[in-house]
């Protein structure tokens, strides 16, 4: 009756091992699990240490059992392998709570299934079993070591999918705090940052994201950002200056995602690089900055300044281009548009008209015309500034900052 066979992703098993073959094996326990010891703590001098800690007797119960548990198995292969498997979690859980990667408990696994095929090489030679049963044998241990393996596995996923959500909502609310109106008291920040296991950074920039935004997203971030992307506006804080790196990150991570990438700023100034960057993708939605797989506010500064306040830029328009007011509206807005390009271009009449599709005659006659309604504000240099400014926020908003 079969006892351990290698699973049949690793291929066929071999033959299996006889019930007998456990009277064989048991006797030897006492001194293979000194001899393991001995080997692994020498090997592996960081398991010397944890033998003599508190998790030492666990530990050594926990070898005990698996080498047990292998020979028990054989003997009655339905016998329960409960207690080996809660200790085996164990080994994992101390493995994540110390920091270490798996693969060195995983070499003392297999260091220790090594230690025991010379051993039943030895108890071949000395019971003359033949060499296909010593293969057999050598075929069932290393795949009771993959077992080993996936049950320890078990228990360091659990401390560390329990340690990355901790910290994980931490993050999640030191970023909201860093965004709130009130500044923090530093020891509060300084606190939580060690608590996040976050070095807060002298500068950082804001991405706002246009939800919903896809789960594979986090995965791509580089370790130290800071997300919030379960909620209506989500955003990131990515500590540091924007560098080429940064973007780069950002492009592979946010691909196919709308985001906008606020400016670096000190710290204490998150909110203002979070608030420019959703402003930007405001702007994209009505139309007035052209859309871009990951837009940058440093490329539309101009436009943010004269767009932040919509309603002063149409209280502003109303008061520099009052003496409009009373001509009929097209004939305002050619006056308008013209005044705007010889404004902001300082052009002759033969170039606004060829920016405007018109005759420099045209552009002549329209001068003249403005000049009659708007001398004054044209001949002084603040009022000429306010205009120009008008003028400027004016068409934005109606022909975007495409040009």
């Amino acid at each position: 009756m079969p006892s351990i066979a290698r699973p049949s992703v690793l291929g066929e098993p071999l033959d299996p091992l006889p019930r007998k073959f456990a009277a064989f094996m048991r006797p030897e326990l006492p001194g293979l699990l000194n001899e393991i010891r001995t080997e692994v703590t020498r090997v592996y001098p960081v398991y010397g240490r944890l033998l003599n800690g508190p998790d030492g007797d666990a530990i050594r119960q926990g070898v005990e059992q698996a080498l047990t548990a292998f020979v028990d198995r054989v003997a009655d292969p339905g016998k329960s392998s409960e207690t080996r498997d809660q200790l085996l979690r164990r080994f994992g859980r101390v493995e994540a709570y110390e920091g270490r990667d798996l693969e060195i408990l995983q070499g003392a696994y297999r260091l220790g299934a090594r230690i025991a095929l010379r051993r039943a090489k030895t108890l071949g030679r000395q019971y003359s079993l033949s060499p296909t049963l010593v293969l057999a044998f050598a075929d069932a241990l290393f795949a009771y070591v993959e077992e080993l393996e996936a049950v320890t596995r078990e228990g360091y996923a659990e401390v560390r999918e329990r340690a990355a959500s901790e910290v994980s909502a931490l993050r999640r609310q030191l970023l909201h705090l860093l965004l709130a109106a009130s500044p923090l008291p530093q020891t509060t920040v300084s606190e939580l940052c060690k608590a996040a296991a976050w070095e807060l950074p002298r500068t950082c920039f804001l991405v706002a994201l246009r939800p919903p935004v896809p789960e594979h997203i986090q995965a791509g971030l580089d370790g130290d950002v800071l997300a919030d992307l379960d909620i209506p506006q989500p955003h990131l804080l990515v500590p540091g200056d924007l560098t080429p790196q940064r973007l780069d990150m950002l492009g592979t991570a946010l691909a196919g995602t709308r985001a906008a990438v606020g400016l670096p700023v000190p710290v204490a100034q998150a909110a203002d690089s979070v608030r420019w960057a959703r402003r930007v993708l405001q702007l994209v939605d009505d139309g007035v900055v052209p859309d871009a797989p990951l837009l940058r506010c440093e490329d539309h500064l101009i436009t943010l300044w004269l767009l932040s306040d919509p309603a002063l830029v149409d209280h502003l328009a109303a008061r520099e281009l009052a003496p409009l007011a009373g001509l009929p509206a097209r004939r305002r807005d050619r006056l308008v548009e013209t005044l705007r390009a010889h404004v902001s271009t300082r052009a002759p009449a033969e170039q606004v008209g060829e920016m405007l599709g018109v005759h420099a005659q045209t552009v002549r006659y329209r001068l003249r015309t403005l000049d009659g309604y708007l001398g004054d504000r044209l001949a002084d240099p603040d009022r000429r500034f306010a205009l120009e400014v008008t003028l400027r926020s004016l068409h934005l908003r109606e022909h975007g900052d495409a040009e």
